[in-house]
């Protein structure tokens, strides 16, 4: 299987530094995941986009786009279920 490179972007660093510490282990293993696996099991296509993507860990929505071509994910946002949409 081929591995993407994961980038993160600045703004997702600064919303991972509000989120609750006890949820940034299980935040950080989904976005591990997406090295070896960009659509993993729960991933969702999001509606009127060709490339992005929704992850659930709790109450919280990882958002990320998929670039097959060159082999990126790049995570755009971790946010709250109620703002990421």
């Amino acid at each position: 299987m081929v591995s993407y490179k994961v980038v993160i972007k600045r703004s997702v660093e600064k919303e991972l530094e509000a989120i609750e510490r006890h949820l940034l282990p299980a935040i950080w293993g989904k976005i591990k995941t997406l090295v070896s696996e960009p659509r993993p099991k729960g991933s969702i296509k999001l509606k009127d986009t060709k490339t992005s993507y929704r992850l659930r860990v709790r109450t919280y929505r990882i958002i990320y786009t998929i670039d097959d071509k060159d082999k990126v994910v790049v995570v755009v946002g971790v946010k709250h279920r109620r703002e990421a949409y």
